[in-house]
Formats: structure tokens, C-alpha cells, sequence
């Protein structure tokens, strides 16, 4: 059993065929979807995926869509918390040092959903591109009792560490099927097995072989195998790990 950590399951690319994505992903494997918003105009398609019995869902503001944030929308993300108790975690939120025209309201907009994830006793799911040493910082600003996911790291082991003494944990992707990523895979080589889960960031992030086309959540199988050879261990135990870390992380209720 495995379980896509992170997938955007609820973008229009998937509109199409949305159906058949979820059942080629689970005739190989994946048997759980989380799936994080995005913006607040995203959010009802993503709730409307919580009906499944197979995924779980976040909510947050995320910041590549800064444009798309009114102030309004935390207070509204807010009350959505509390009405829907199924919500695993806020996010997806945090910073994108490459977009440095945003980078105060990125800011703003981080604090305030990890002051909601506090308030709300839930973990968090960081969207951190060439930042990891500030928010790592800020992060331990906060008194976030269930920690959260760092999506998609692709930092050192030195800052790998950093967030793991945090209490969170790693999410590692499609980069590590790349040849080219040597510091990613001696990074991938030292974590514990309790530090990290996988993930596809479906539609993006494609594995090496499939640049160009879209990403789905069944590909997860081969960055399995691939963490699986980095770390000299079976695509078993890594599957197994990784299903049993996203569901402590998560609450998930879900059965191998």
C-alpha cells in the first residue's frame, strides 16, 4: 500500500478523467490521496473530493497564487476549519523566494495560517523554494503542536535536520528519479525511515522520462522504487514506512 502524501487531484487537468486517475493509481498501488487547496476559489473542488472514502483533504493559500488572496479569505479558511472536521491539515502555504515582487504578503499569509494551524491543532503543509533556512527559522517561532510536511524538500541533510527537530516531516517526490539530483539522493540515503513520506505533486513534478506530461498520482510506484534503491531497502519496506508515517502525520484512517 502506498499513500500519495501531496496531489492536486482536484485541478482542471484531472477534470477529464479524474475517475480513471484515482483507479489506475489504486490498481497499482496507491490506495490514498491527500489532497491540498490551494486558493480559496479551490477549495469547494477540493472538499467535494473529501467525500471519497480514499482521500483527505487541506486547506490553504498558497503562495504562487498571492494575486488570487483577499484578506478575507483566512477568516473564511478559518470557519471552514471548524465546520469541517475532517480537514487533515492547513495548506498548502508558505514561502517562494524566487517571486521576491510577493515576498511580505507571502509572509503575511504564512504567519497567519500557522497561527491558524495552532489555533486549530493541526498540522501544516510548507510550500518552501529557496528558503528552507528561514522558514525553518520561523517555523520554530510557532508552538505547532502537530508539526506538519515539508512538500517536496530537496535541501541538504543539514537542513533536512533542522526541520526534522521541528517535529516534521519530509516529502520526497519525482526529483529523486533525476540522475543529476547527486545532493538530493545523499540526502535521501541518511534520513531515518520514520522522516519522510512520498508524494507526487500531481499534475507537476514529473519523474525523469515523463518531463512534459502530466503527473499522476500512480507514478508514485516508481518514486518508491527509486527511494527504495537509494536507501538499499525494498520497495516493501519503503511503502510500508512511508503509508505509516503520512498516517500519523495525518490521522489517516487507512488499512494496508
Amino acid at each position: 500500500m502506498l499513500v500519495d502524501a501531496h496531489c492536486h487531484l482536484d485541478f482542471p487537468q484531472f477534470d477529464h478523467d479524474r475517475a480513471e486517475v484515482f483507479d489506475v493509481a489504486k490498481a497499482v498501488g496507491v490506495s490514498h490521496f491527500v489532497i491540498p487547496g490551494t486558493t480559496r476559489e479551490r477549495w469547494q473542488h477540493v472538499l467535494a473530493l473529501a467525500e471519497r472514502g480514499d482521500t483527505s483533504v487541506c486547506l490553504g493559500l498558497h503562495p504562487y497564487f498571492m494575486a488570487q488572496h483577499q484578506e478575507e479569505d483566512l477568516a473564511a479558511l478559518d470557519q471552514l476549519l471548524i465546520k469541517h472536521l475532517d480537514i487533515v491539515a492547513v495548506g498548502e502555504c508558505g514561502i517562494d523566494a524566487r517571486f521576491e515582487a510577493t515576498i511580505d504578503a507571502q509572509w503575511h499569509y504564512f504567519d497567519a495560517q500557522l497561527r491558524l494551524a495552532e489555533r486549530h491543532s493541526l498540522p501544516v503543509v510548507v510550500h518552501c523554494v529557496h528558503a528552507n533556512d528561514v522558514v525553518a527559522k520561523r517555523l520554530g517561532q510557532f508552538s505547532l503542536p502537530k508539526a506538519g510536511l515539508i512538500h517536496a524538500f530537496s535541501g541538504s541533510i543539514e537542513q533536512a535536520r533542522k526541520f526534522l527537530a521541528l517535529g516534521f516531516k519530509l516529502g520526497l517526490g519525482g526529483a529523486v528519479t533525476y540522475e543529476r539530483a547527486k545532493r538530493l539522493h545523499r540526502m535521501v540515503k541518511a534520513l531515518p525511515d520514520d522522516a519522510f513520506v512520498l508524494e507526487t505533486d500531481s499534475p507537476d513534478m514529473p519523474l525523469n522520462g515523463y518531463q512534459g506530461i502530466r503527473n499522476e498520482p500512480s507514478r508514485l510506484v516508481e518514486v518508491c522504487k527509486a527511494v527504495a534503491r537509494l536507501r538499499g531497502q525494498t520497495t516493501e519496506q519503503v511503502a510500508a514506512q512511508t503509508s505509516a508515517v503520512a498516517a500519523t502525520l495525518f490521522g489517516l484512517s487507512i488499512q494496508p
